[in-house]
Formats: C-alpha cells, structure tokens, sequence
C-alpha cells in the first residue's frame, strides 16, 4: 500500500516537473510566434483599410475645386480598387507572389495619391479647404500608421523565423511543428523603396 501511494505520488512529482520544464523550454514558442505574426498582418491590413477609406472622401473633395483633373482623379480611383482588391489571408502569408502583388497594388495607390497631392499645388482654394485640410492630416497619420505596423510585422517575422531556425526552437519545430514554415516578410518593390513616398499637401 505504502509503495503504490510513493509510487503514485513520484509519478505525479515528475509529471509536474516535466510539465514545468516542457513550459519553461520554448515548446509554446513557435506557435504563439505564428499567432503575433497573423496579429501584425491584420494591423497591416487595417491601416491599409483606414487609407483606402479616406479616398473617396478625398477625390470627392478634390473633384470639387479640380474638376478638369479627371485622369488623375480616376487613376487615383482604379488604384484604390485594385489595392482593395487583393486580400491576403493568413495561410498567403507563405506565398512570396501573393505578398509581392499586394505590396506593389498598395504602392501604385501611394503613387497615385502623389498625384493627386500634386494636383493641389495648382488650386490654392482647395488647399485652404476646411474639408481637404482635414483628410489631409487623417491621411499622414495613416501613413504614419502603415509604417509602424509594417514594422510591427517584420519585427514578429523575423522573431517566428529566428525561433525556427535557432536551438531549442529548431527541435521543437522539426518534432512538433514541421508544418509551419518560414514566414516570408516585406520586399522592397519600387526603385526607392528606402524613402518615404512624396505625399504633399502644402
């Protein structure tokens, strides 16, 4: 009776210890990783959502004091259209093709609002338009935004990817996790990437 009672109360003593070890040893790792880099995405998308938001608004505002600029304003339209129209899900976080279409739709709409900026240059009363004013702050703030959560992003990619590829992680992927793979992260996809899009207002 004695031995099976220490029996079973040494049994429970390391099954305590090896869960204990099990949860101190990164085992949790890699998962939670993959969660924060799907979290980091949808805060990507977001902010990219609150721009697309803001332009119709925009246009409406500009067409309103330019209406001779329709090319412009109609490039502006299309590109929104098609940046809104590519939706990444968790599981093309994989496919580098589908990050890179993304990447380059969003930047054609930051291109085609340059343009749009540009525009104002040439009508003084919409530039001291209340309204315009106003989509004008809302949409540096998203700018500002988006740089932060692509930040965001690459942060969580690069940490899901290290646990990956470094020890103890390595293990537990290669035991538990073999179907995760590496996340792909953000690529440049214009010539100056390195400098933040031209979007004046003044």
């Amino acid at each position: 009776m004695l031995t099976r009672q220490y029996r079973s109360t040494l049994q429970l003593a390391v099954l305590l210890l090896m869960t204990s070890l099990l949860a101190g040893c990164g085992i949790n790792n890699i998962p939670r990783y993959d969660e924060q880099v799907k979290s980091a995405w949808s805060q990507v998308e977001n902010q990219y959502q609150r721009r697309a938001d803001l332009i119709p608004n925009l246009v409406e505002t500009v067409k309103g004091f330019a209406r001779q600029e329709q090319e412009t304003l109609t490039a502006v339209t299309e590109a929104r259209s098609r940046a809104t129209s590519i939706q990444i899900t968790a599981d093309d976080l994989n496919d580098p093709e589908k990050l890179r279409q993304f990447e380059q739709a969003q930047s054609q709409l930051t291109g085609a609002l340059s343009r749009l900026m540009a525009v104002s240059e040439r009508y003084p009363d919409l530039k001291s338009n209340q309204n315009f004013l106003a989509l004008q702050s809302q949409l540096e703030g998203t700018e500002n935004r988006i740089a932060v959560a692509r930040r965001d992003f690459i942060a969580a990619v690069e940490q899901y990817n290290t646990e990956i590829r470094t020890f103890p992680g390595r293990i537990w992927h290669s035991l538990m996790y073999g179907d995760m793979p590496l996340r792909e992260n953000f690529e440049a996809t214009t010539e100056n990437a390195d400098q933040a899009p031209s979007v004046q207002f003044e």
